[in-house]
């Protein structure tokens, strides 16, 4: 459902609300606007007022996933081709786009907490805390990745769409259940992070094996998988590929993705009274 902000829902007086700090930025890169921080704060704000929420932490990327990389030196590597290829001009208006940026972060961090660590993405930051605190989060990102965490506490509003995804209406707009999500980004990968799938199963084809023989995980343990078809000779020699995409793909990896900033993360929720570890 497609909503204005004067339109959303209000929630449980402890509400939570992650912002993906990078992500939200991308709202005025598109629009090719320059010195946005103070309308960065503002549209934080209006979020934070119209979900009504306790409290608001800024979740930001620094730099790609060090964990990632160093299982699969190939993540995110397109992406690094696509910069090489800019223009001069477009290497410029990107440089400056990020100098906007962290002048935003630093103006909303004299506001709001922001969390952010070398080699650690904000997903995985936005994964540990939605899975340490009791309290019912507001995710607002437009990253779909992030829809595996979605539950019965835990929902995500995309700035682009206006729309939410919660767990009552998951089904309906992805056509298959939450605990299906992963094992289907697992099966077919994922280009834009440059994580190769199996050749053959596009979403239909993994929806299909998970609702026969299970998660990816129990596809794993079934192969060989009977017939002559080709993609399913695909799935047989894929066995690598499968366990390597958990690892690159599944947030549940997102504590082991910290690393040693895991116990400062525990402690700055400690501090903010979000959890007692």
């Amino acid at each position: 459902m497609s909503k204005a902000f004067s339109e959303l829902n209000k929630n449980p007086a402890d509400s939570i609300m992650l912002v993906d700090a990078l992500n939200l930025s991308f709202r005025w890169k598109h629009k090719k606007q320059r010195n946005f921080a103070a309308d960065y704060l503002r549209t934080i704000d209006s979020l934070a007022n119209s979900y009504g929420c306790a409290q608001i932490i800024i979740c930001a990327d620094k730099g790609s996933s060090s964990f990632r990389r160093e299982l699969y030196p190939e993540y995110k590597a397109n992406r690094k081709e696509k910069f090489a290829q800019q223009t001069p001009e477009e290497a410029q208006e990107f440089l400056e786009f990020m100098e906007d940026y962290e002048q935003a972060l630093e103006l909303v961090a004299e506001v709001y907490p922001v969390i952010r660590y070398q080699g650690v993405e904000a997903d995985d930051i936005i994964s540990v805390i939605a899975q340490t605190i009791p309290n019912h989060i507001w995710i607002v990102s437009t990253d779909k990745d992030l829809d595996q965490l979605i539950s019965d506490r835990t929902s995500r509003f995309s700035y682009i769409t206006r729309k939410e995804i919660t767990l009552d209406n998951f089904r309906e707009t992805y056509g298959c259940d939450v605990d299906e999500y992963i094992s289907i980004k697992v099966l077919q990968g994922d280009s834009g992070d440059n994580v190769k799938g199996i050749e053959g199963v596009g979403p239909k084809r993994a929806l299909a094996l998970i609702r026969q023989f299970g998660s990816a995980f129990d596809i794993y343990d079934a192969i060989p998988l009977p017939g002559k078809l080709k993609y399913i000779q695909a799935v047989n020699e894929a066995k690598d590929t499968i366990l390597l995409n958990y690892k690159l793909m599944d947030l549940s990896f997102s504590r082991e993705a910290m690393g040693d900033n895991y116990s400062d993360l525990m402690s700055k929720l400690k501090e903010l009274n979000l959890c007692n570890m």
